[in-house]
């Protein structure tokens, strides 16, 4: 067997782990449709998954006084949670975390998920306790900062030409070249190909077998 080229796999989770994207587009419009703020497109909503709020208002609403954007979010969080349970992960996601930890790399999670959230769903999945650390968009800056890869990085001891930034959006590739690190898209999820084809990664696989094929292959 090859020496390993990466000791550390970051995830992103909406989109790369779980089939949620639908479900928090679905939630965006309805909150805005709530406060009879327009709603935005399909597109435009999928666009800002994985963004800080700021930066999601910015784009989606930009007109919005910033002490409104709490009442987006809380009706967002009430949408959200009421289908949360209706969430799964992607086809090999719940075979492939314990074999990818198996074969001797360290897992990590980088999210734009609250920690409350992702500990609910880490809690809820058999393989939750598998990622070794992870990090939120409420612990620090929000992606595409660097923030997040290189906290991840410190904790694990890990330099970042040993780092793989795993996500299905344009702001997870931002965030892996930000933090000099290699990233991998997966076109399975909230941004469409064509979007994710415009930034540098080593490649784009279109399912999470063929990730952990790539995987194999590559690193």
């Amino acid at each position: 067997m090859n020496p390993k080229r990466f000791d550390l796999l970051v995830f992103d989770w909406d989109g790369t782990i779980v089939d949620s994207a639908g479900h928090i587009t679905a939630s965006i419009q309805a909150a805005c449709a709530d406060l009879a703020l327009p709603v935005p497109s399909g597109a435009a909503a999928r666009h800002v998954i994985g963004l800080g709020m700021r930066d999601a208002m910015a784009y989606l609403l930009p007109q919005l006084e910033e002490e409104r954007h709490r009442e987006v979010a809380d009706r967002y969080r009430y949408h959200f949670l009421a289908g949360d349970e209706a969430i799964e992960t992607f086809p090999m996601v719940d075979e492939g975390i314990p074999l990818l930890e198996g074969q001797g790399f360290m897992l990590a999670v980088a999210t734009g998920k609250s920690r409350v959230g992702l500990d609910r769903a880490l809690g809820k999945l058999p393989f939750g306790s598998r990622f070794i650390a992870t990090r939120c968009g409420d612990e620090g800056f929000p992606k595409p900062h660097p923030d997040m890869l290189i906290h991840l990085m410190e904790v694990t001891g890990v330099e970042p030409s040993r780092a793989l930034m795993i996500g299905d959006t344009s702001h997870d590739l931002e965030l892996a070249a930000n933090a000099g690190v290699n990233s991998l898209a997966v076109s399975y999820g909230a941004h469409p190909l064509e979007i994710l084809l415009q930034h540098q990664s080593l490649g784009c696989v279109g399912s999470f077998a063929e990730l952990l094929e790539w995987l194999e292959e590559n690193a």
